[in-house]
């Protein structure tokens, strides 16, 4: 399981560095695309597939489910980690989640989460300004 919070940098050419416990974590390489909120998920193979299959099961006569499978699968990319444990994201993802040059990396379950650091930032104030309510009505 993914947990924690971490503060990372872009370089010029989009690469982000994964920390050691979530690169273990991940084994050789990962899938990345775009996330809810604005951020970017990042997944291990195995949880992708998981995704995958899940996906699969529901019914492809609803529009929404057409829209949110279109928006997961057509923004996915496999990323691998370099020497460094650095994976490459690419343009269009780091402009779907506006990512410059600071970055959060969170885990999250099943999954990473990248984030602008701003963005990040910003969400986070929100939240937990109002975590006793959403702790109130998913108890409902």
């Amino acid at each position: 399981m993914f947990f924690g919070e971490y503060k990372h940098t872009l370089d010029e050419k989009g690469r982000i560095a994964i920390p050691a416990k979530f690169r273990n974590m991940l084994g050789e390489g990962a899938v990345v695309t775009r996330g809810l909120d604005n951020c970017l998920f990042l997944y291990s193979q195995a949880a992708w597939e998981k995704q995958a299959e899940k996906m699969a099961n529901l019914p492809p006569e609803k529009e929404k489910v057409r829209s949110y499978t279109r928006f997961m699968f057509s923004g996915a990319m496999e990323v691998e980690f370099d020497s460094q444990g650095r994976i490459n994201l690419p343009e269009y993802l780091r402009t779907f989640a506006a990512l410059k040059k600071k970055a959060i990396v969170a885990g999250l379950f099943d999954r990473l989460e990248i984030w602008d650091e701003e963005a990040w930032e910003a969400y986070k104030k929100v939240a937990e300004g109002s975590s006793a309510e959403i702790a109130e009505s998913l108890a409902s």
